[in-house]
């Protein structure tokens, strides 16, 4: 009887987990009433990251209304996905969630949720976004201190989706008018700094066509290999925020020598490489300092703007193709304008990472809070997914218990990730008065050993005195 009930509940288990496993997994189907009546799409190549952008024309052909879709990125460039975001006709922002077909295990999908459900025979128009990093390969991979960066892109000629397209066209944007080679599917028409392909009538679903472009491209080729984000919150009006950085060439290498002193007199030295890039800080920053492991750093020029500090940041060596570079870059924000306060509950509301170069690309990124001593019931809602770390403990002078520390970590990072973050927690008010009270009892205390050590004598006899006749 025992080993029947046995195997009866360890059925009951695996069962249950298997249900619990298949709603924690979402899972979609492809609808045949959608198809794309008409698609725009433009990619942009002029920097070192890859933008396509694509205006779709949603027709539903079945009877019922439809309240959402799917988007789809072929298994070659599923790795390479950074972000991917939609926006209906009025600019809005459209909720995404990614997904899976049954089938179709080596698409990635998302499914976009309309705000109106699409009635039977409507037509809507919705844009999506993409970036992918690391998509632009250097053709060839190592060059001279002179030679221009070559680098290919390889991407689809049409737009993977799992709906019938009627009609499609591409526009490539480049930044440069040199180009070696490039795909050559009529209709097509080369125009100064870009190609435009299409229209192509009656595109299948899934459809693949490869598009190769070859071309020159010196733009900054700069990885963020990693990038700690710290952030001290004091409740005595001031924000810390120190980041420590590292950085890649991620662009050709450098093949043969470096000659400083061709760099220094021909301008047109080293197109490829990196002599320096702008970083923005909040425009209340302050007490800014730039320095890697031999010190300060002086090549670096600021300039105060209305809605952000400007830095001119210049390594202390330029950087050419798997070149490397470390830094720490601080500053200090009031805290009033991202701390907000309701009794004891308080909610920080601070980005996740911040601006360090335009169309910068991060491999990992691992944020870290550090809240007020006593801090307690804390929340974090954050825009998108990412890893939590285990909470830890940061101390400091006249710490007793420690001050919590909150720590995510987040990869593949673009510029689209700049988003904040909220973080709600408890403090009674009163335990501000700790570290004064702690300052005061300390000196009270070495006071009083003063007095005592003064007033008592602790000598074992009496000092003799001579009296003189």
């Amino acid at each position: 009887m025992l080993p029947a009930m046995a195997k009866f509940r360890f059925s009951f288990i695996f069962l249950l987990f298997i249900v619990i496993k298949c709603e924690s997994v979402n899972v979609d189907t492809i609808s045949s009433d959608i198809r794309f009546k008409n698609v725009d799409r433009t990619i942009d190549i002029s920097s070192q990251l890859v933008k396509i952008s694509s205006k779709l024309t949603l027709e539903n052909t079945g009877g019922t209304p439809v309240k959402n879709f799917l988007i789809a990125v072929e298994s070659a460039a599923k790795n390479n996905v950074a972000f991917v975001g939609a926006k209906d006709s009025n600019n809005k922002d459209l909720r995404l969630v990614e997904t899976t077909v049954s089938g179709y295990d080596y698409v990635r999908f998302w499914r976009v949720e309309l705000k109106d459900a699409l009635n039977a025979g409507a037509t809507s128009l919705v844009t999506v976004e993409s970036v992918f990093t690391k998509a632009l390969l250097p053709f060839p991979t190592a060059i001279t201190q002179q030679e221009d960066q070559l680098v290919k892109y390889i991407g689809n000629l049409y737009t993977y989706t799992p709906y019938y397209v009627t009609s499609q066209k591409t526009n490539v944007i480049l930044n440069t008018k040199s180009v070696e080679t490039f795909t050559k599917v009529k209709p097509y028409t080369q125009q100064d700094g870009g190609f435009q392909y299409g229209p192509y009538p009656a595109v299948k679903p899934f459809s693949e066509k490869e598009l190769v472009i070859h071309y020159k491209n010196n733009s900054p080729f700069l990885t963020v290999t990693r990038i700690e984000r710290l952030i001290e919150v004091s409740h005595w009006g001031n924000i810390a925020v120190e980041e420590v950085v590292e950085i890649e060439h991620s662009g050709a290498k450098l093949k043969g020598p470096f000659s400083r002193y061709d760099y220094q007199q021909d301008h047109h030295s080293g197109p490829a490489s990196v002599r320096s890039y702008k970083t923005l800080l909040p425009a209340s920053a302050s007490d800014v300092y730039y320095r890697d492991t031999n010190g300060n750093i002086s090549t670096s020029n600021m300039k105060v703007k209305k809605d952000s500090v400007e830095l001119d940041l210049r390594p202390r060596y330029p950087l050419f193709g798997g070149w490397r570079t470390h830094y720490t870059l601080g500053y200090n924000v009031p805290s009033y304008e991202y701390l907000y306060q309701s009794g004891n509950d308080y909610l920080l509301k601070m980005r996740v990472v911040d601006h360090i170069f335009d169309d910068m690309q991060v491999d990992e990124v691992v944020t870290k809070i550090i809240l007020p001593e006593g801090s307690t019931s804390v929340k974090v809602n954050l825009p998108y997914p990412v890893t939590r770390l285990p909470d830890s403990l940061h101390y400091t002078y006249l710490d007793t218990k420690g001050r919590p520390v909150i720590s995510f970590t987040k990869k593949n990072i673009v510029e689209n990730h700049i988003q904040d973050f909220q973080l709600r927690y408890t403090f009674p008010r009163l335990l501000m008065l700790q570290e004064p009270l702690l300052v005061v009892g300390f000196l009270y205390a070495l006071f009083l050993c003063v007095i005592i050590y003064v007033r008592l004598d602790f000598s074992i006899h009496k000092a003799e005195h001579h009296h003189k006749d």
